[in-house]
């Protein structure tokens, strides 16, 4: 069967948008959603500890866009592998969800949902920025799936796909490549594993350009 064609309309849209997140980096505007990121790489270690029989102890999201995350048992390669590649897999799914299908109202609220769900189960400590922030974003989320147009929804989840996308890769460059003595993801997987940290980082900048173009590809499938 031919490979379906790219819809070039719709990938000049997503580019813009990208050029637009990238130009704002560090600004006010892009800020919430830079820590919105953040919350998704913490939660990705969650459930990443979770689905490999551990459990979480506590999600802490800092204003200065730090984070962190305090899991039991499960597996340890698996839970510190996915925080930037689980960020990215959120990204990238809201980005072709929104953009390959209709349901972009029901995407925002079940997003939504998450956020709220996440923060009362492991955001600490209580009234924290952290959990202050979650708490937010969940709600806003959720009004905006209930009270906003189908095209509004859907520009809000390709600017939440895309900024997600291109701060895993980013985050990587920055935490581990440029800072490689920084204590990171990587340098903790460096010392379970033996493996340098600075190989992490190669390993991982590569799988999440990688799937950050995949994922782009893919929105832009007619």
């Amino acid at each position: 069967m031919p490979r379906p064609a790219v819809h070039w309309k719709e990938l000049a849209t997503l580019l813009a948008i990208g050029l637009a997140v990238v130009f704002l980096w560090d600004t006010v505007a892009v800020y919430p959603l830079k820590v919105l990121v953040v919350f998704l790489h913490e939660l990705s270690h969650a459930l990443a500890a979770l689905l490999t029989g551990g459990s979480v102890q506590e999600i802490r999201v800092d204003p200065d866009q730090g984070g962190s995350c305090v899991t039991v048992g499960g597996s340890r390669f698996v839970t510190l592998s996915a925080g930037y590649l689980g960020s990215l897999a959120w990204g990238g799914a809201v980005l072709v969800l929104a953009t390959r299908t209709r349901h972009d109202r029901k995407i925002a609220g079940v997003l939504g949902a998450v956020l709220v769900a996440a923060t009362l189960a492991y955001v600490r400590p209580l009234g924290s920025f952290g959990f202050a922030f979650g708490a937010a974003a969940g709600a806003l989320m959720l009004l905006a799936a209930a009270r906003l147009s189908h095209g509004a929804n859907d520009w809000i989840l390709k600017v939440i796909g895309l900024t997600s996308c291109l701060y895993a890769v980013l985050d990587i460059k920055s935490d581990v490549l440029d800072r490689s003595q920084a204590p990171s993801d990587a340098a903790m997987l460096a010392e379970a594993t033996g493996v340098p940290t600075l190989v992490w980082g190669i390993v991982w900048i590569s799988a999440a350009a990688l799937g950050a173009l995949g994922f782009l590809l893919a929105a832009c499938r007619k």
